[in-house]
């Protein structure tokens, strides 16, 4: 009886396990992995069919896998995905004893992925739900993919290209890329630009062992800049351990906007390469080195994330810098048609720039852009290369903040004298308003003028001057702007030679015999101030005192137009033979202006106002002449002495 009673409970449990096996069908659970596998991506998933083998290594295999698009997409449209199909290796023990998530291979046959955008929506932003636990990173191992390809058309971005991936085995004697490659091509167009790209990485996913990098090989050319990536990750899963050499080259610094969303003024061409890592959220380019223009670089950049906009800072050295490298700084072109590197367009682009009547930028100042980034910037140029130019060195500190833009200091060196300028830009107004102060301190005339041989003379220069103005271009913001200036000389060597180099050679000989100014007369003093108000600025006084006689100015100039409406005349200190002098009319404009001596009507209304005398600036001038100059100075008492009717001590 306990036979047959064994028998007759065993044998159904027989019967049932044996048509399990027979008529089993794992498709049964498909709804119950859609479900899942949804509300994990916030997006439709389904499944055709589903096979599992158990075993030690169990074997997961998913048959035409799709991920949908969200709902507003057209129906006509193809999904985000599909996925021939989809195969998960999961090591089964392991997890038993470890409850750790072990997938020694994954592979995936024809994945197809179509990118695109409706209106203002996307079908690419997942609303992944977060899980509900702290779990560890599931291990990955080998990944295989066959036949991989991807559509990507965003018309907000100018973007429309297609990539295709697989992975295949290593060449033989590859160390770097163990277990495999996977490669992936890009054609197309990106931001507008033609793009063309390549990536190798490794196809083994995790490190089984830390002596074993996740090797990285990607370039991308865009238009025409140049981008590679090449090293090693130790931990690919959060970009960690980094081992990367990253290197830029194009025509333009403005466009790496469109690969890296760091905004950068225009520049000329550039290329530039240093190590990249990762930690804490933050990327870091560091020991960059690399060429600007004619310019070198060197130093760091940083990229925090920060609420509501990324942080950026930067330490930058220059040891030889070409300031024409920086013009896209002030909205200029920048470069010159003998900047190393250009192609001919660039080449043409500065050209067009040079033929232009105006010596203000007018290249509007892009808000959005600067709105994209929070920024720390201090930058150093050793060596100013220059020719002609009398600046030795430069010291920046830029700062963004929301749109509004500091710059303190923005200094120059000149010999044992300084430039030292500060400038506060809000890009929150419409439109935007600008202030600039600029303090000019024992700069020397012989340092400012050391490329004109017939010079002689060591005068010191001081002054200083401020502007405020609103517009959306550095020629717009000085065309409506107002302000004052005011630059000091003493002891400035001889008359002769500092118009020559002012004027030219020939010019400023006809300037002198214009004005009955001796040859060799030495400079005692020059004194001169100005007024800007709506873009119109005005001589208040301008005086060049030499032995012999003062030199004296009056005039306006359009910051508008940029005409110059300039004359100088001389008024004799004692008779002299030299008191017949014609005046002198400054016109043309800020780029080109012309020196010439004043035809007749002007000339004798000139006659007019010389014998009306001049109105010298007031004595409150005097602190700003001290400032520049030092305490004790030949300005000074030359204007005192002029105040009180006196003739100035020599």
């Amino acid at each position: 009886m306990r036979r047959n009673l064994w028998i007759r409970i065993t044998f159904p449990i027989i019967i049932v396990f044996l048509l399990l096996y027979i008529f089993w069908d794992w498709d049964w659970f498909i709804p119950f992995v859609d479900a899942r596998a949804s509300a994990s991506l916030g997006r439709q998933v389904s499944i055709q069919h589903l096979h599992v083998r158990l075993g030690s290594t169990t074997i997961i295999r998913a048959d035409g896998v799709s991920i949908a698009n969200p709902k507003g997409f057209p129906a006509s449209d193809p999904p985000l995905a599909t996925i021939g199909e989809l195969q998960v290796n999961v090591a089964l023990f392991h997890y038993l004893r470890h409850q750790e998530l072990d997938l020694p291979l994954i592979a995936v046959r024809q994945p197809v992925f179509t990118v695109r955008q409706s209106g203002s929506q996307n079908n690419y932003t997942l609303n992944m739900a977060p899980s509900g636990k702290t779990s560890k990173p599931p291990k990955l191992g080998l990944l295989i993919i066959r036949n991989g390809s991807a559509s990507i058309k965003l018309p907000s971005y100018k973007t429309d290209m297609n990539l295709s991936f697989y992975t295949r085995k290593a060449p033989a004697g590859d160390k770097l890329f163990t277990g495999g490659e996977v490669l992936a091509t890009a054609k197309g167009t990106y931001a507008g630009a033609p793009v063309t790209g390549t990536f190798t990485g490794g196809a083994l996913l995790s490190l089984r062992t830390a002596t074993t990098p996740y090797p990285v090989d990607l370039h991308l050319q865009n238009g025409t800049t140049a981008a590679s990536l090449i090293g090693t990750l130790s931990d690919p899963a959060h970009l960690a351990g980094a081992d990367l050499r990253l290197s830029f080259a194009g025509q333009d610094m403005a466009n790496l906007y469109q690969l890296t969303g760091v905004p950068i003024p225009e520049t000329p061409p550039f290329s530039l390469t240093g190590l990249v890592d990762y930690d804490h959220g933050v990327f870091r380019f560091r020991d960059l080195v690399g060429k600007i223009g004619s310019s070198d670089l060197e130093g760091s950049i940083s990229e925090a994330p920060g609420n509501p906009r990324r942080k950026i800072t930067a330490n930058l050295r220059s040891n030889r810098v070409d300031l024409t490298d920086l013009a896209g700084f002030l909205g200029g072109t920048p470069g010159k048609t003998t900047t190393p590197g250009q192609t001919a367009a660039t080449k043409a682009k500065v050209e067009q720039a040079a033929a232009s009547p105006y010596l203000l930028p007018h290249t509007p100042i892009n808000l959005p852009k600067i709105k994209a980034a929070d920024v720390d910037l201090r930058y150093r140029g050793e060596h100013i290369i220059n020719k002609g130019q009398p600046l030795d060195d430069l010291v920046v500190h830029l700062i963004i903040n929301d749109g509004h833009i500091t710059v303190d200091p923005l200094n120059f060196g000149v010999g044992t004298g300084t430039i030292a300028s500060s400038i506060d830009l809000n890009g929150n107004a419409q439109p935007l308003q600008a202030k600039a102060n600029i303090d000019f301190r024992h700069l020397q005339l012989s340092r400012l003028l050391k490329s004109t041989s017939g010079f002689a003379g060591n005068g010191t220069i001081g002054g200083s001057a401020w502007v405020a103005g609103s517009g959306d271009s550095m020629a717009a913001i000085l065309g409506h702007g107002d302000g004052h200036a005011s630059l000091f000389l003493q002891n400035g060597g001889n008359v002769s030679a500092l118009l020559i180099d002012l004027a030219g050679l020939q010019a400023g000989q006809a300037v002198l015999s214009a004005l009955g100014v001796p040859q060799k007369t030495p400079i005692h003093c020059m004194i001169s101030d100005f007024t800007l108000q709506n873009g119109q600025m005005n001589t208040n006084a301008f005086l060049i005192a030499t032995n012999e006689s003062n030199i004296l100015g009056r005039g306006t100039a359009d910051l508008t137009t940029e005409k110059l409406n300039l004359h100088m005349w001389t008024e004799a200190t004692h008779l002299s033979i030299f008191n017949l002098s014609t005046p002198i009319n400054i016109g043309g404009t800020l780029k080109n202006p012309s020196v010439l001596p004043a035809p007749g009507p002007l000339a004798a209304r000139l006659g007019g106002a010389i014998g009306l005398g001049v109105l010298f600036p007031p004595l409150a001038i005097i602190p700003t002449i001290r400032l520049g100059l030092g305490d004790k100075n030949a300005c000074v008492d030359t204007l005192t002495a002029l105040r009180e009717g006196k003739k100035p001590s020599r």
